[in-house]
């Protein structure tokens, strides 16, 4: 659990990431929950009370509420939750995620009526599905956009050339972490959501990953229907929590 926490917070990298015994206090201009959390794996190697102390001046330094990610029935979620901090219920993403892994061999979709592609950088089209239209700011480039060919930007666009899907891949040592899961509402319910998984874990095989491991909101049942139906199965859940009103 705790390997594949560090795999996922490694694929995801905020801009300041500072190490407190085990756990890593994390800031990214509040672009995202998980890449502005302290991410709680073990012993922090100060008294808890000192710990949740450093969480609340990291976050203060940048500019962050704090917020703690703990896997959900671990030690550490039963201590930080012991200390009076509450999940993160306003967190409109999501406060509690389960942690879905497969192996990528048995990665596969049909073909569809699509293009897909695995380019290892973003072009404008990408961002604006992403974004809806936007452009992404200096802290969204930084977490999504590593440029060391790592990660590909996976784009899918229909027969008249227009951008209809995305996925975002990085491969970290064996494992692939999926991530930015879209698809326009025109081209949904066709198995172009399958298509996009499926060609990020072809992509990542190329590269020597064997596992695949990505984080959902539970609420997402949509999401989670189509990675179960790829033949990914849920390891672990976390949550956040956050310091009593």
């Amino acid at each position: 659990m705790a390997h594949l926490e560090e795999l996922c917070a490694d694929a995801w990298p905020s801009p300041a990431d500072e190490r407190l015994g085990a756990w890593r206090l994390r800031a990214a201009g509040g672009y995202t929950a998980r890449a502005n959390a302290a991410l709680a794996l073990g012993d922090p190697g100060v008294p808890l009370p000192a710990a949740l102390d450093a969480v609340r001046a990291f976050a203060a330094a940048h500019g962050i509420p704090p917020r703690v990610t703990v896997p959900t029935g671990s030690p550490w979620d039963t201590a930080v939750s012991g200390a009076g901090w509450v999940l993160d219920v306003g967190h409109p993403a999501g406060a509690e995620v389960a942690v879905l892994v497969t192996e990528l061999a048995g990665v596969t979709a049909a073909d569809g009526p699509w293009t897909i592609t695995t380019p290892d950088r973003p072009d404008d089209d990408w961002w604006a599905l992403g974004l809806r239209g936007g452009r992404p700011s200096p802290v969204q480039r930084h977490v999504l956009d590593p440029d060391d060919g790592s990660t590909a930007f996976v784009l899918a666009r229909d027969a008249a050339g227009a951008a209809v899907g995305q996925v975002r891949a990085t491969v970290v040592q064996d494992h692939l972490h999926l991530s930015w899961l879209e698809v326009v509402p025109a081209a949904r319910r066709r198995g172009l959501g399958a298509a996009l998984v499926a060609a990020a874990a072809g992509w990542a095989r190329t590269r020597g990953a064997r596992f695949g491991v990505l984080q959902v909101a539970l609420h997402n049942t949509g999401a989670r229907a189509l990675y179960a139906g790829t033949g990914w199965t849920e390891h672990h859940r976390y949550r956040y929590l956050v310091p009593p009103a």
